[in-house]
Protein backbone atom coordinates (compact mmCIF):
# COMPACT_ATOMS: atom_id res chain seq x y z
CA UNK A 1 0.00 0.00 0.00
CA UNK A 2 2.73 2.47 0.95
CA UNK A 3 4.38 1.69 -2.40
CA UNK A 4 1.29 2.89 -4.16
CA UNK A 5 0.78 5.79 -2.49
CA UNK A 6 4.60 7.30 -3.73
CA UNK A 7 3.80 5.89 -7.13
CA UNK A 8 0.35 8.43 -7.06
CA UNK A 9 2.66 10.76 -5.14
CA UNK A 10 4.82 10.53 -8.39
CA UNK A 11 2.18 10.59 -10.98
CA UNK A 12 1.15 14.16 -9.26
CA UNK A 13 4.20 15.28 -9.25
CA UNK A 14 5.38 14.27 -12.71
CA UNK A 15 1.75 15.59 -14.21
CA UNK A 16 2.49 18.83 -12.72
CA UNK A 17 6.30 18.88 -13.95
CA UNK A 18 4.51 17.78 -17.32
CA UNK A 19 1.99 20.82 -17.45
CA UNK A 20 4.34 23.19 -16.79
CA UNK A 21 7.19 21.91 -19.41
CA UNK A 22 4.99 20.27 -21.75
CA UNK A 23 7.23 17.16 -21.21
CA UNK A 24 8.33 14.82 -18.23
CA UNK A 25 5.14 12.09 -17.30
CA UNK A 26 6.42 9.29 -18.91
CA UNK A 27 9.95 9.62 -18.46
CA UNK A 28 9.80 10.14 -14.49
CA UNK A 29 6.72 8.00 -14.35
CA UNK A 30 9.18 5.19 -16.30
CA UNK A 31 12.07 5.79 -14.13
CA UNK A 32 10.36 4.97 -11.15
CA UNK A 33 8.69 2.23 -11.84
CA UNK A 34 12.40 0.85 -13.11
CA UNK A 35 13.79 1.43 -10.57
CA UNK A 36 11.22 -0.47 -8.30
CA UNK A 37 12.02 -3.35 -10.55
CA UNK A 38 9.04 -3.38 -12.99
CA UNK A 39 10.58 -4.68 -16.67
CA UNK A 40 10.75 -1.75 -19.63
CA UNK A 41 7.47 -3.05 -21.37
CA UNK A 42 5.08 -3.88 -18.00
CA UNK A 43 6.38 0.05 -16.90
CA UNK A 44 5.76 1.52 -20.40
CA UNK A 45 2.73 -0.37 -20.57
CA UNK A 46 1.53 0.81 -17.28
CA UNK A 47 2.61 4.31 -17.93
CA UNK A 48 0.96 4.72 -21.46
CA UNK A 49 -2.45 3.42 -19.92
CA UNK A 50 -2.09 5.62 -16.96
CA UNK A 51 -1.40 7.85 -19.74
CA UNK A 52 -4.90 8.01 -21.14
CA UNK A 53 -6.66 9.17 -18.39
CA UNK A 54 -3.74 11.55 -17.42
CA UNK A 55 -3.73 12.96 -21.36
CA UNK A 56 -7.28 13.25 -21.45
CA UNK A 57 -7.40 15.67 -17.98
CA UNK A 58 -4.67 17.40 -19.53
CA UNK A 59 -6.08 17.92 -22.65
CA UNK A 60 -9.74 18.96 -21.25
CA UNK A 61 -7.60 21.36 -18.79
CA UNK A 62 -5.15 22.80 -21.66
CA UNK A 63 -8.52 23.69 -23.67
CA UNK A 64 -10.39 25.15 -20.97
CA UNK A 65 -7.04 27.69 -20.57
CA UNK A 66 -7.22 28.27 -24.17
CA UNK A 67 -3.88 26.36 -24.87
CA UNK A 68 -4.26 24.23 -27.83
CA UNK A 69 -4.59 24.27 -31.71
CA UNK A 70 -6.61 21.92 -32.77
CA UNK A 71 -5.32 21.74 -36.33
CA UNK A 72 -1.34 20.78 -35.11
CA UNK A 73 -3.10 18.09 -32.69
CA UNK A 74 -4.72 16.26 -35.17
CA UNK A 75 -2.17 16.52 -37.64
CA UNK A 76 0.92 15.22 -35.19
CA UNK A 77 -1.78 13.01 -33.05
CA UNK A 78 -2.21 10.28 -35.76
CA UNK A 79 1.39 9.64 -36.98
CA UNK A 80 2.62 10.00 -33.46
CA UNK A 81 -0.28 7.32 -32.56
CA UNK A 82 1.46 4.97 -35.29
CA UNK A 83 4.66 5.06 -34.19
CA UNK A 84 3.35 4.57 -30.68
CA UNK A 85 2.04 1.52 -31.83
CA UNK A 86 4.99 0.04 -33.57
CA UNK A 87 7.00 0.97 -30.14
CA UNK A 88 5.36 -1.04 -28.06
CA UNK A 89 4.80 -3.84 -29.96
CA UNK A 90 8.88 -4.01 -30.57
CA UNK A 91 9.79 -2.64 -26.95
CA UNK A 92 7.16 -6.39 -25.52
CA UNK A 93 9.23 -8.55 -27.89
CA UNK A 94 12.58 -7.62 -26.77
CA UNK A 95 14.10 -10.01 -24.11
CA UNK A 96 13.89 -8.75 -20.81
CA UNK A 97 17.60 -7.96 -20.30
CA UNK A 98 17.84 -5.90 -23.54
CA UNK A 99 15.10 -4.23 -23.26
CA UNK A 100 16.34 -2.78 -19.28
CA UNK A 101 19.97 -1.21 -21.22
CA UNK A 102 17.91 0.01 -23.95
CA UNK A 103 15.18 1.57 -22.25
CA UNK A 104 17.14 3.25 -19.64
CA UNK A 105 19.73 4.39 -22.31
CA UNK A 106 17.02 6.08 -24.15
CA UNK A 107 15.35 7.95 -20.50
CA UNK A 108 19.09 8.99 -20.09
CA UNK A 109 19.40 10.44 -23.48
CA UNK A 110 16.16 12.54 -22.70
CA UNK A 111 17.48 13.21 -19.66
CA UNK A 112 20.71 14.87 -21.29
CA UNK A 113 18.00 16.18 -23.97
CA UNK A 114 16.28 17.96 -21.13
CA UNK A 115 19.24 19.39 -19.49
CA UNK A 116 21.20 21.47 -22.60
CA UNK A 117 17.59 22.23 -24.17
CA UNK A 118 16.43 24.14 -20.60
CA UNK A 119 19.97 25.70 -19.43
CA UNK A 120 19.72 27.92 -22.65
CA UNK A 121 16.37 29.08 -23.00
CA UNK A 122 16.20 30.51 -26.72
CA UNK A 123 14.13 33.69 -26.74
CA UNK A 124 12.09 33.33 -30.14
CA UNK A 125 11.41 36.60 -32.07
CA UNK A 126 9.70 34.90 -34.89
CA UNK A 127 6.17 35.33 -35.50
CA UNK A 128 4.12 32.61 -34.47
CA UNK A 129 2.24 30.32 -37.35
CA UNK A 130 0.96 26.98 -37.85
CA UNK A 131 4.39 24.56 -38.56
CA UNK A 132 3.52 22.50 -41.64
CA UNK A 133 2.67 18.67 -42.42
CA UNK A 134 6.44 18.15 -43.41
CA UNK A 135 7.37 18.94 -40.24
CA UNK A 136 4.46 17.58 -37.79
CA UNK A 137 4.21 14.08 -39.84
CA UNK A 138 8.17 12.78 -39.63
CA UNK A 139 8.17 14.56 -35.71
CA UNK A 140 5.01 12.95 -34.47
CA UNK A 141 6.05 9.05 -35.92
CA UNK A 142 9.38 9.47 -34.68
CA UNK A 143 8.34 11.03 -30.96
CA UNK A 144 5.33 8.40 -30.90
CA UNK A 145 7.77 5.73 -31.53
CA UNK A 146 10.69 6.42 -28.64
CA UNK A 147 8.00 7.03 -26.69
CA UNK A 148 6.43 3.52 -26.28
CA UNK A 149 10.03 1.75 -26.80
CA UNK A 150 11.40 4.01 -24.07
CA UNK A 151 8.55 4.38 -21.81
CA UNK A 152 8.32 8.30 -22.65
CA UNK A 153 9.62 10.66 -24.98
CA UNK A 154 6.49 12.33 -26.54
CA UNK A 155 6.75 15.51 -24.91
CA UNK A 156 10.63 15.82 -24.82
CA UNK A 157 10.62 15.15 -28.70
CA UNK A 158 7.64 16.79 -30.10
CA UNK A 159 7.40 19.61 -27.43
CA UNK A 160 10.97 20.90 -27.55
CA UNK A 161 11.33 20.74 -31.57
CA UNK A 162 8.17 22.63 -32.02
CA UNK A 163 9.51 25.38 -29.55
CA UNK A 164 12.63 25.83 -31.11
CA UNK A 165 10.90 26.27 -34.95
CA UNK A 166 9.12 29.26 -33.37
CA UNK A 167 6.16 27.92 -35.35
CA UNK A 168 4.02 28.19 -32.69
CA UNK A 169 3.56 30.43 -29.71
CA UNK A 170 4.99 28.32 -26.35
CA UNK A 171 1.62 27.69 -24.42
CA UNK A 172 -0.32 26.44 -27.72
CA UNK A 173 2.83 24.45 -28.15
CA UNK A 174 2.78 22.85 -24.77
CA UNK A 175 -1.14 22.18 -24.77
CA UNK A 176 -1.03 20.90 -28.29
CA UNK A 177 1.29 18.68 -27.82
CA UNK A 178 -0.49 17.35 -24.76
CA UNK A 179 -3.86 16.90 -26.26
CA UNK A 180 -1.63 15.11 -29.06
CA UNK A 181 -0.55 12.34 -26.34
CA UNK A 182 -4.03 10.93 -25.79
CA UNK A 183 -4.08 9.56 -29.10
CA UNK A 184 -0.49 8.52 -28.58
CA UNK A 185 -1.18 6.60 -25.28
CA UNK A 186 -4.05 4.80 -26.44
CA UNK A 187 -2.49 3.72 -29.19
CA UNK A 188 0.62 2.37 -27.00
CA UNK A 189 -1.67 0.65 -25.14
CA UNK A 190 -2.90 -1.64 -27.09
CA UNK A 191 -0.07 -2.19 -28.98
CA UNK A 192 1.26 -3.40 -25.05
CA UNK A 193 -2.62 -5.31 -24.51
CA UNK A 194 -2.01 -7.53 -27.89
CA UNK A 195 1.75 -8.32 -27.33
CA UNK A 196 1.64 -8.90 -23.18
CA UNK A 197 -0.79 -10.97 -21.12
CA UNK A 198 -2.77 -9.39 -18.98
CA UNK A 199 -1.00 -10.85 -16.00
CA UNK A 200 2.29 -8.79 -16.91
CA UNK A 201 0.37 -5.32 -16.22
CA UNK A 202 0.12 -4.03 -12.64
CA UNK A 203 -3.50 -2.31 -12.63
CA UNK A 204 -3.04 -1.04 -8.95
CA UNK A 205 0.10 0.26 -10.27
CA UNK A 206 -1.64 2.30 -13.34
CA UNK A 207 -4.57 3.11 -11.04
CA UNK A 208 -1.84 5.02 -8.49
CA UNK A 209 -0.35 6.62 -11.66
CA UNK A 210 -3.62 7.51 -12.62
CA UNK A 211 -5.22 9.33 -9.80
CA UNK A 212 -2.73 11.08 -9.07
CA UNK A 213 -1.86 12.42 -12.48
CA UNK A 214 -5.46 13.25 -13.04
CA UNK A 215 -5.49 15.36 -9.52
CA UNK A 216 -2.54 17.52 -10.71
CA UNK A 217 -3.74 18.19 -14.64
CA UNK A 218 -5.61 20.76 -13.55
CA UNK A 219 -2.64 22.71 -11.77
CA UNK A 220 -0.83 21.88 -14.38
CA UNK A 221 -2.12 23.95 -17.34
CA UNK A 222 -2.68 26.77 -14.73
CA UNK A 223 0.96 26.59 -14.18
CA UNK A 224 2.26 26.59 -17.93
CA UNK A 225 2.02 30.54 -18.27
CA UNK A 226 3.43 30.76 -14.67
CA UNK A 227 6.62 28.28 -13.84
CA UNK A 228 10.35 29.29 -14.59
CA UNK A 229 10.35 26.04 -16.69
CA UNK A 230 13.96 26.32 -18.01
CA UNK A 231 15.23 25.75 -14.21
CA UNK A 232 12.44 22.99 -13.73
CA UNK A 233 14.02 21.56 -16.93
CA UNK A 234 17.57 21.11 -15.86
CA UNK A 235 16.16 19.68 -12.53
CA UNK A 236 14.29 16.59 -13.73
CA UNK A 237 16.62 16.45 -16.88
CA UNK A 238 19.17 15.70 -13.59
CA UNK A 239 16.92 13.20 -12.12
CA UNK A 240 16.13 10.92 -14.78
CA UNK A 241 19.91 10.97 -16.02
CA UNK A 242 21.16 9.50 -12.11
CA UNK A 243 18.02 7.25 -11.88
CA UNK A 244 18.70 5.71 -15.17
CA UNK A 245 22.53 5.46 -15.04
CA UNK A 246 22.25 2.98 -12.18
CA UNK A 247 19.83 0.86 -14.18
CA UNK A 248 22.55 0.71 -17.39
CA UNK A 249 25.47 0.46 -15.01
CA UNK A 250 23.42 -2.39 -13.08
CA UNK A 251 22.93 -4.06 -16.12
CA UNK A 252 26.49 -4.00 -17.70
CA UNK A 253 27.20 -5.42 -14.08
CA UNK A 254 29.89 -2.48 -13.95
CA UNK A 255 31.51 -2.61 -10.56
CA UNK A 256 30.88 -0.62 -7.22
CA UNK A 257 33.86 2.20 -8.31
CA UNK A 258 32.36 2.43 -11.73
CA UNK A 259 28.84 3.81 -10.09
CA UNK A 260 31.15 5.83 -7.58
CA UNK A 261 32.88 7.85 -10.31
CA UNK A 262 29.71 7.68 -11.97
CA UNK A 263 27.69 9.25 -9.45
CA UNK A 264 30.21 12.14 -8.26
CA UNK A 265 30.71 13.30 -12.56
CA UNK A 266 26.51 13.48 -12.76
CA UNK A 267 26.15 15.16 -9.62
CA UNK A 268 28.76 17.76 -10.14
CA UNK A 269 28.06 18.20 -13.78
CA UNK A 270 24.14 18.48 -13.10
CA UNK A 271 24.67 21.22 -9.83
CA UNK A 272 27.01 23.31 -12.51
CA UNK A 273 24.50 23.18 -14.94
CA UNK A 274 21.61 24.13 -12.46
CA UNK A 275 23.74 26.85 -11.05
CA UNK A 276 24.76 28.57 -14.19
CA UNK A 277 20.74 28.58 -14.74
CA UNK A 278 19.75 29.81 -11.29
CA UNK A 279 22.66 32.57 -12.45
CA UNK A 280 20.85 33.27 -15.58
CA UNK A 281 17.42 33.52 -14.38
CA UNK A 282 18.28 35.62 -11.85
CA UNK A 283 20.09 37.81 -14.56
CA UNK A 284 17.17 38.18 -16.50
CA UNK A 285 15.39 39.04 -13.72
CA UNK A 286 17.15 42.26 -12.70
CA UNK A 287 17.26 42.87 -16.30
CA UNK A 288 13.66 42.72 -16.30
CA UNK A 289 13.11 45.28 -13.59
CA UNK A 290 12.03 48.51 -14.54
CA UNK A 291 15.26 51.15 -13.69
CA UNK A 292 14.11 53.53 -10.51
CA UNK A 293 12.63 56.76 -11.11
CA UNK A 294 14.59 59.77 -10.13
Amino acid sequence: MTTLIVIALFGLVAQLIDGGLGMGYGVISTSLLLTVGLTPAAASASVHLAEIGTSLASGISHWRFGNIDWSVTARIAVPGAVGAFIGATALANLPTGAASGWTAAILIGLGIFLLFRFSRPRNNTKPPSRPRNRLLAPLGLIAGTVDATGGGGWGPIATSTLLASGKLEPRKTIGSVSAAEFAVAVAASIGFLLALSDAAILWPTVIALLIGGVIAAPAAAWLVRRLPTHILGVAVGGIIITTNTRIVLSTVEAPTVVHTVAYVLIGLGWLGVLAATLRGHRRTVVEAEPAPVG
